[in-house]
């Protein structure tokens, strides 16, 4: 990678990681004028732009489009670094399917029947649900299977789990609880409560991308709004909690801007990148 340019280097952050969903999007998937105006502010600054989501790749390509097709990207929670420039999975990890079913066994155990979806690992992996799942964004695609030995059809990048009475707090806690080293329990969302591998969290995939970059955790100023988010505030230089975010990640976070839908990624960066 070219060394940042004088410019950039003014900026004490030569790294931008931001989430996605609740923080960089707006609440109907788009971006808005102001973010990509900021966003353009430190490409030509020299610096580099990360999306760093809970979205497997082939969810993230088309938003990558309209940031401008190149570039790296972290997805599924940290389990695969994606090169949108060539379509290809630089690095991804797989959940194995033994320990997803031991992981739901011991939680179904303690909270009764969840219901569950995965995402397939691979740039043209599938979201497949199970009867009774709702997707808690219903404009991402998925495929409805007829049960739930017809998930595992396919290598998987992680689980998502929901629960017809539990809030995600309680679910999250409790899978925390049961799960131990079978899986990583996070909590992405409203309704998204996740199994991904265990130890893969977005930290270790910002930390490999940031090595592909040449960059450093002081280098990145990092964006969020859930607790999923927590491990790359714990990485990053800095951490920024959008004003939706959760009180779990406001609390470790170095700042508070404003919600996604008042534009709070921009905000930071207008100040950062005058």
């Amino acid at each position: 990678m070219a060394a940042p340019t004088a410019y950039a280097a003014r900026c004490a952050y030569s790294l931008v990681a931001t989430d996605l969903d609740g923080t960089l999007l707006r609440g109907d998937d788009t971006f808005s004028d102001r973010s990509l105006h900021a966003l353009a502010r430190v490409a030509a600054a020299g610096a580099r732009h990360l999306v760093v989501t809970g979205r497997p790749a082939p969810r993230v390509r088309p938003l990558l489009d309209i940031l401008g097709g190149g570039g790296l990207a972290v997805c599924g929670q940290g389990a695969q670094l994606y090169d949108a420039g060539s379509d290809r999975l630089l690095w991804s990890v797989t959940l194995d399917r033994e320990l997803a079913e031991t992981a739901l066994g011991k939680i179904e155990a303690e909270v009764g029947e969840v219901y569950v979806a995965v995402d397939q690992d691979g740039v043209d992996g599938l979201t497949l649900i199970e009867p009774g799942y709702l997707m808690p964004h219903p404009t991402l695609p998925a495929l409805r299977v007829g049960a739930r030995d017809d998930l595992w059809c396919e290598p998987i990048s992680k689980v998502l789990l929901r629960h017809p009475t539990l809030s995600d707090d309680e679910l999250a806690a409790t899978a925390r609880s049961v799960v131990g080293s079978l899986a990583t329990v996070t909590m992405s969302g409203p309704g998204t409560v996740e199994l991904q591998p265990c130890g893969v969290t977005k930290a270790t995939g910002l930390a490999l991308a940031a090595e592909h970059l040449g960059l450093r955790p002081r280098d990145t100023i990092a964006f969020g709004d859930m607790p999923n988010d927590i491990p790359m505030f714990d990485w990053a230089g800095r951490g920024v909690a959008m004003a939706n975010a959760h009180p779990e990640l406001k609390a470790v976070a170095d700042e508070v801007t404003t919600s996604n839908e008042d534009d709070g990624v921009a905000v930071v960066l207008e100040r950062l990148f005058p």
